[in-house]
């Protein structure tokens, strides 16, 4: 099966030898996706909340270079740097979604690249 590789300026570029998203046949694996902002590179986000929509964000534009959007999540991993930051980030992402949620684990990690609180990776397929 051929392999697709998706990159968009709308969301932020890859931090290292990685892609923002591979598209094999209708499955998307979507990178880990931190609170960066694509037009100034830097994470702006100064709480939880705030961080976890910019990550949702960057998701949702690496969803629409594919040609998807969040119904066709079908699994997503959350990484977070203390499970205490869970019920305001389960909060927002929630926001996004309209119903049939994917599946999904979260985990606590001991740090984060740009020292954020939370990531966020996902597969979707259509």
């Amino acid at each position: 099966m051929e392999k697709t590789i998706i990159n968009t300026p709308s969301a932020p570029a890859p931090i290292g030898p990685y892609s923002q998203a591979v598209q094999v046949g209708s499955m998307l694996f979507i990178s880990g996706q931190v609170a960066i902002n694509p037009t100034t590179g830097n994470v702006e986000a100064t709480d939880i909340i705030g961080e976890t929509h910019q990550v949702m964000h960057n998701l949702k534009a690496v969803l629409a270079a594919a040609g998807m959007d969040f119904n066709n999540a079908v699994k997503t991993t959350i990484f977070l740097t203390d499970m205490g930051l869970f019920t305001q980030v389960n909060e927002v992402y929630g926001k996004y979604f309209s119903g049939n949620f994917p599946a999904r684990e979260t985990v606590a990690v001991k740090g984060l690249p740009k020292n954020v609180n939370v990531e966020i990776s996902m597969i979707a397929s259509n």
